[in-house]
């Protein structure tokens, strides 16, 4: 498969990556239909999706099984009266339907608009009417379910209602065969759908047209939909293989959401095309990190991407109780990885774990590359088209060690993987792509052996006399600490010297928070850990975090209560 799409694919380098991979992209890609199509032939009974829930029920699909369903759901869409360029919006938690529904659109050419299940009803208004969603395809739980009713009336787009429940025979509880007044069975619309006739290719789609917009996770009311076009799958394989190294015949395990662009980085598009099944794990409980393991061990998972969060709850538990010698690569991204985690990770596995840097409007924008050497901590070194300057505020680029905004030159125009506009927003999209770059908002420096070192977002960066401080760099080192489970680390107004850096902590349970002793324990653990200039002059225990729905810190949420 891979040999359709790139030349050459065995790399001596990071250099040599950079320097000669190339992708072919064929006129009017549909990942439907080139990839999904030709697997469903050539190797119709392989493994494509491994699925199980915290219930102990599972479902192994074939290529060729995904391949049925998802013409059936093309065909119930297209029976609904769903058209080339409308939108669906599916909040499908971690459903197998997910994928039936996703790849049934891609086939005729209407846009996928993938929304977490936390969403509430203003956030679903803002959404179905910034987007103009035609219909929602939602999984069957009556929270949920609630919220999206709550919006219908202040949504005027909205025509049509899905609910998930199920396929016939795969689910013995009852819970799955509830129907909904005002609601459309997907399940049953699947069984019922009349063969699935596919339009010719050019009325599905051109390579420029939007085959998926994703809200942002941001901290602000009104996150920005960005649209990425039918090229963008092909930007994956450089995800899937270069980073997650995901082999033919493997099974991958990305942990995430449906709802957000991490679940297609890691859960179809790439590992697809290298030919390697994807597994799912759909826990409706609280995270637990030994589930988590005990499917690695049953499935024999053999390739595992998940945030530095969940690394860090994994090296907690005890994980000398569970055979995980299945597993061959694990990487992270999503938030920073801080060293103490990869050394703990390394330790009880015998495994690096392998960084990388990416955004919504992005694929892998940054990695670490296997086979050459690793510097804990580090997002490692650009990944092949994105072109990337580390630039101050003038323009002018950063010279090594010096903290700058990571950006990508546009002087060969757009290629697989970046995002094509904020939909809808021509201001915003200017406002990050003028004078020849994509301005990411996102800093980092650059070591003198070309490794880059992510600080924090542009507008997180602390200027305390004179001196500039990554939100990052700080709550590495707090990290450290036996006593702090998570912090957020933000500036505070100071008249002499701008800003301090401001530490609020979320206590481990055997610590108790309001001691004076233990903030200057914490201070001194950071002073003699790094720079003294960088360490917290205030202190504040709280016993949560505001997060985004994503689960992001709101550091802008910190900074408005000081």
């Amino acid at each position: 498969m891979l040999t359709k799409y790139v030349p050459k694919i065995d790399f001596s380098s990071s250099q040599d990556f950079r320097d000669n991979y190339t992708v072919i992209v064929p006129e009017r890609f549909n990942f439907s239909y080139d990839v999904l199509d030709r697997l469903a032939k050539e190797t119709p009974d392989e493994r494509a999706l491994v699925w199980c829930n915290d219930q102990g029920e599972e479902k192994i699909f074939s290529y060729s099984e995904i391949k049925t369903y998802s013409e059936k759901a093309a065909s119930f869409f297209q029976a609904q009266g769903i058209r080339r360029g409308e939108k669906v919006m599916l909040i499908l938690k971690r459903r197998y339907e997910f994928w039936f529904a996703l790849l049934g659109l891609h086939r005729i050419g209407a846009i996928a608009v993938p929304a977490t299940h936390m969403l509430t009803k203003d956030d679903l208004v803002y959404r179905n009417n910034a987007a103009s969603i035609k219909m929602i395809v939602a999984a069957y739980d009556e929270k949920v379910m609630e919220q999206i009713e709550a919006s219908l009336e202040e949504s005027k787009s909205v025509e049509l209602l899905v609910s998930v429940s199920g396929i016939s025979g795969l689910y013995e509880k009852s819970f799955y065969n509830k129907k909904r007044d005002g609601w459309i069975d997907f399940n049953s619309g699947l069984e019922e759908a009349k063969d699935f006739i596919a339009p010719k290719r050019e009325e599905v789609n051109d390579n420029e047209d939007i085959m998926l917009l994703y809200f942002t996770s941001g901290t602000t009311n009104h996150p920005k939909m960005v649209a990425h076009d039918y090229t963008y799958p092909l930007g994956h394989i450089v995800t899937a293989k270069y980073w997650q190294c995901v082999r033919k015949g493997g099974l991958h395990l990305t942990v995430a959401d449906t709802g957000w662009a991490k679940s297609v980085w890691g859960k179809l598009y790439g590992q697809w095309l290298c030919e390697c099944a994807v597994f799912v794990y759909d826990y409706s409980a609280k995270f637990k990190p030994v589930d988590l393991l005990a499917q690695i061990e049953k499935y024999k998972v053999t390739s595992f991407c998940a945030p530095p969060t969940i690394y860090r709850f994994l090296i907690q538990a005890d994980m000398s109780k569970y055979n995980l010698s299945s597993l061959e690569e694990c990487c992270t991204a999503g938030e920073p990885l801080s060293e103490e985690v990869y050394n703990r990770f390394k330790a009880q596995t015998g495994l690096g774990l392998l960084e990388g840097f990416g955004q919504t409007e992005t694929t892998l924008s940054l990695l670490n590359f296997k086979g050459e050497s690793v510097k804990p901590g580090s997002i490692g070194k650009p990944a092949p088209f994105y072109n990337i300057k580390l630039l101050k505020d003038d323009l002018s680029e950063c010279v090594d060690g010096e903290i700058g905004e990571i950006c990508f030159q546009l002087d060969k125009g757009s290629f697989p993987g970046l995002f094509k506009e904020y939909y809808r927003d021509a201001e915003k999209t200017r406002e990050v792509m003028h004078d020849g770059y994509y301005f990411t908002g996102d800093t980092a420096w650059r070591d003198e052996d070309g490794f880059y070192w992510f600080v924090g977002r542009f507008d997180d960066i602390i200027k305390c006399s004179g001196y500039r401080i990554g939100t990052f760099e700080v709550e590495s080192i707090l990290m450290q600490h036996p006593a702090i489970v998570e912090c957020a680390v933000t500036g505070f107004p100071d008249e002499v010297r701008g800003q301090v850096v401001k530490a609020t902590i979320v206590l481990s349970e055997k610590y108790k928070p309001g001691s004076d002793v233990l903030a200057k324990e914490i201070q001194d653990f950071v002073k003699k850990a790094t720079a003294p200039y960088k360490y917290p002059r205030i202190v504040e225990f709280v016993e949560e975090l505001p997060k985004t729905i994503s689960g992001k810190i709101k550091r802008r949420d910190i900074r408005a209560k000081d």
